[in-house]
């Protein structure tokens, strides 16, 4: 297989993060998400670290600069070099653009897009819960949820800042503005494979196959 690079997009809560982590470990490449780097920043407890957990608490974006010195990094270690899948990576037309000209002409595979109605993506994003160790996420109902320990490595399970109900409509009013116009940017480029993410998880991994097998992809 040549190298395989996926920009994934879609609205927050529609899936890109359970897509990727499937795809990740089925074709051994690296799931690459902004947000798990921003966070690890924040964890850090940086000068950078405390600026972008201001930014991300009230669910506004990161500037596009950083974002791509953070993805141009990651992008440069061993586990890359089969290619990844880029999660949050294009959420704005500059980052896109900045993308193109780290990667060059044909660097990128193809688009995903994983759609997902509005109302439904609001439910997951408000009943999710996280850990804070290793990143599990679960839901308000589940168990560890509830007493908020982590199931897998005992963690605090939380629910983050930027899932709450006014980030949660500030992120999303972030999206319609900045980052769907990229999907007819991408789509006049022949780029664009559009899913729907508004099925069971199988289900959509499957589809996504489907379709980037269609390409000769995989």
């Amino acid at each position: 297989m040549k190298r395989l690079v996926l920009v994934v997009v879609g609205k927050q809560g529609a899936g890109k993060g359970t897509q990727c982590a499937v795809l990740s470990e089925k074709h051994a490449i690296p799931h690459v998400s902004t947000g798990d780097i921003l966070r690890a920043a924040v964890k850090a407890g940086s000068d950078l670290g405390r600026q972008v957990k201001a930014v991300m608490d009230a669910g506004e974006l990161v500037s596009d600069e950083l974002i791509m010195s953070l993805v141009a990094e990651r992008l440069r270690e061993p586990d890359a070099t089969n290619g990844a899948l880029l999660d949050g990576a294009t959420r704005t037309l500059g980052q896109a653009e900045a993308l193109d000209a780290m990667l060059g002409e044909g660097g990128i595979s193809a688009v995903l897009n994983i759609d997902a109605p509005t109302d439904k993506v609001v439910a997951r994003l408000s009943s999710r819960r996280v850990c804070q160790e290793c990143g599990t996420i679960y839901t308000d109902s589940d168990p560890a949820a509830i007493s908020g320990t982590c199931e897998k490595c005992g963690g605090d399970v939380i629910q983050r800042a930027d899932d709450t109900p006014d980030a949660i409509a500030t992120r999303l009013n972030a999206y319609t503005r900045d980052t769907a116009p990229l999907l007819d940017f991408y789509e006049r480029r022949g780029l664009l494979v559009t899913v729907n993410g508004d099925q069971p998880v199988d289900a959509v991994t499957a589809e996504i196959e489907a379709a980037l097998s269609a390409r000769g992809l995989l």
